[in-house]
Order: C-alpha cells, then structure tokens, then sequence
C-alpha cells in the first residue's frame, strides 16, 4: 500500500507544478505516504484491543474527569490538520476505565479522516460503550489549519464540540459541574 499511495504523491507534487525528481523531493512521495499512514492508523485500531481488558470493578460512583488530552486529526473536507485537546468525564456505575486507555480512545478516533463533532460523539459512545456508566461528558477544543491556512485564514480561530451522555445529559447541574472543572471557573 505504501508504494502505490507513494506513486499518488509523486503525482501530486508533478500535478501542482514541482519536480519531484529534484533533491529536496526526490524522497517525499515515501516519506508522506509513511507519514498519511501513520496519521490514519486508527482505522487499523479497534476499541476491544485499545482497551485491553482494562475495566475495573469499583465502588467510585462521583464524577470522574481526564482534561487536556492531547489529540491530532485530519479534516475530511481538506485533508488539513486539526490539533487540540479533550477533555472527557464519567460517572461509573461499579466499572472505571484504567487511565491510559482514555488517550487510547482519543487517539484512535482522532487517527481517522472525520470532523469534529463526529470525533466528539465517537470518544463520548466508546467510553459509554466500555464502562457502562451512568453518563459521559466530551469536550474538544481544537485549532483547524483548514480555517488557518487557507479560506478565511483566521488565525486565532477555535472550535469547541461536546455531547452529554446519560447524567450529564439530563442533569444541568451534573453538566454545569463538568464545565467548571473543565473551564476552571
């Protein structure tokens, strides 16, 4: 797979009027066609071998929140970067969710072509799905290079996505508890 989408880049770069034969190219079609894998793996990633077995029984029935994850994706309408970060909350009903495997999850959404709000509701259904907790509570903010680089070319420009799952859904005060912790206000 890497040859054939590394022969697409080279068409690429001759398409839009460089050489690619010429020193500083002559070894990019390879090297973006490694790089467009590795930015897409997620799709060879499922939620059962992120996770791992990695549910615990506990008797923690408070709001437990992970903030600031770190998170890089593509946008499906431009192929450009977004980059920014998550922040995700649940309150279990008997299960948590070892730490590490949250990023897990961010990770192998974000490493899909998609936009952002669908990436919000993927990360907030697969905690769901896994911990079977009494709610799920997603934010994402993120910086789009599609809104940056090219377009309008807003440098200061952000989005923020959520969904609300179970409680913090149908309880605005669970939800309200979740925002200040995220926002710090």
């Amino acid at each position: 797979m890497t040859e054939q989408l590394a022969d697409h880049y080279r068409q690429i770069i001759q398409e839009i009027g460089e050489d690619p034969d010429r020193e500083g190219l002559r070894d990019t079609p390879k090297r973006a066609a490694k790089a467009m894998q590795f930015l897409n793996r997620g799709y060879f990633q499922s939620l059962e071998e992120i996770v791992n077995g990695a549910v615990f029984e506990s008797d923690t029935d408070e709001m437990v929140l992970i903030k600031d994850i770190e998170l890089y994706s593509i946008c499906e309408h431009h192929l450009l970067p977004f980059t920014g970060k998550c922040h995700i909350a649940y309150m279990p009903r008997g299960k948590v969710l070892g730490l590490s495997k949250f990023a897990r999850i961010v990770d192998m959404y974000a490493r899909r072509m998609q936009i952002q709000e669908n990436l919000t509701r993927q990360i907030a259904e697969a905690v769901q799905q896994v911990t079977d907790a009494r709610g799920v509570a997603v934010v994402i903010e993120a910086h789009h290079l599609c809104m940056m680089m090219r377009g309008v070319e807003k440098q200061n420009s952000s989005m923020t996505s959520s969904v609300m799952l179970g409680a913090f859904r149908e309880s605005q005060s669970t939800r309200q508890e979740f925002l200040t912790l995220v926002h710090g206000r």
